[in-house]
């Protein structure tokens, strides 16, 4: 069974991700320093459950510019 995640840790991973997707670098990672252990071990865990990562979904939400 995976690690439990606390509710503050998904609004964290949440507010990473909208963060992330504005392109707010300083806030997603303010939110994504803000989860404790427990929770990102339960977040590793059900991401590769699917086959993905953080820094593939984080990726994915804002890809690199070209120049």
């Amino acid at each position: 069974m995976p690690a439990p995640i606390t509710l503050m840790a998904a609004a964290d991973v949440r507010e990473a991700l909208a963060a992330a997707q504005r392109g707010d670098t300083p806030t997603a990672v303010h939110a994504l320093l803000s989860i404790d252990a427990t929770s990102w071990q339960g977040i590793a865990e059900r991401l590769a459950a699917v086959g993905g990562s953080l820094p593939a979904l984080l990726a994915a939400l804002h890809p690199a510019e070209e120049p």
